[in-house]
């Protein structure tokens, strides 16, 4: 039997890219019913209805993580609609590249509710229903920012690095209940999103940063999330895997970034995903 079967996965901002493809493993290869947690309500629509078609199990909850209220409710009702989660993957997340001194108030606020209250509430709320069960798995989705600084990143490496430290948290608080709380940091990864975002030359020079040369595949950051949800991965709590492509060993700092003809867009450059 498939080793999720039983099993129900809450997996936030799984309407599309990273978060997508780890909800289409949980539900379509370990055979865990899946709730999608998105604001886009009809790629988290569509998403779910993919699954379904191909036979797996799945649902979808509309709600913006940026309101602690709505949040809540959402926990709520799908609490009561499949039972308490035993797997959560926190991958939705707010980014802006923008110059440390000219970072504005209401994004700084924006990118820590969704990065980082967010995931605290929707652990505290599983957790209950993991301690019951004597079992549970908790990925968070960080990101080498978090890990170290990288230029334009004053919000979101901040609050990656809040992630990661709330992942030790609650991982030294629920071992002994059977529960297991780790993060994976994804290097640069090939979406259009980050595309987008690393546009023209700048994707050249994050390329060249990477050892190995190349861009991560969502598939190789939505492997690491599966292992980790999965019984092979018990003995390890507590813990930061970095999906990079030795991305942390050369380190990001760069300097003439905002100088760059690519760099030149008209206030913050926003993304949903940003790793």
């Amino acid at each position: 039997m498939p080793q999720h079967a039983s099993r129900i996965a809450l997996v936030t901002g799984g309407a599309s890219g990273i978060g997508r493809r780890i909800a289409e493993k949980l539900a379509l290869e370990d055979r865990a019913t899946v709730c999608i947690v998105d604001r886009d309500a009809t790629t988290a629509g569509d998403a779910a209805a993919s699954i379904r078609r191909s036979g797996g199990k799945a649902a979808y909850f509309v709600v913006d993580l940026a309101s602690a209220t709505a949040t809540q409710a959402m926990l709520v009702e799908l609490t009561d609609q499949y039972g308490s989660p035993d797997i959560v993957v926190n991958s939705a997340g707010m980014a802006a590249t923008v110059p440390a001194l000219e970072y504005p108030l209401a994004h700084w606020q924006l990118t820590m509710a969704v990065n980082v209250t967010a995931p605290m509430l929707i652990i505290q709320h599983a957790l209950n229903g993991m301690k019951a069960r004597g079992w549970g798995r908790v990925i968070n989705i960080a990101s080498i920012s978090g890990v170290r600084a990288g230029t334009g990143r004053l919000g979101y490496g901040t609050s990656k690095a809040a992630l990661i430290a709330l992942t030790r948290q609650f991982a030294i608080e629920s071992a002994e209940w059977g529960v297991t709380v780790n993060a994976v940091a994804p290097g640069p990864v090939d979406t259009p999103l980050i595309r987008s975002m690393h546009g023209g030359g700048t994707a050249d020079l994050y390329g060249a940063m990477v050892p190995m040369g190349r861009y991560g595949a969502i598939d190789e950051i939505a492997h690491a999330a599966q292992f980790l949800a999965s019984q092979g991965a018990s003995y390890i709590t507590g813990h930061t895997l970095a999906v990079d492509g030795g991305f942390l060993a050369s380190g990001l700092l760069v300097r003439d970034l905002f100088d760059k003809p690519d760099a030149q867009a008209p206030g913050p450059v926003v993304a949903a995903h940003a790793h």
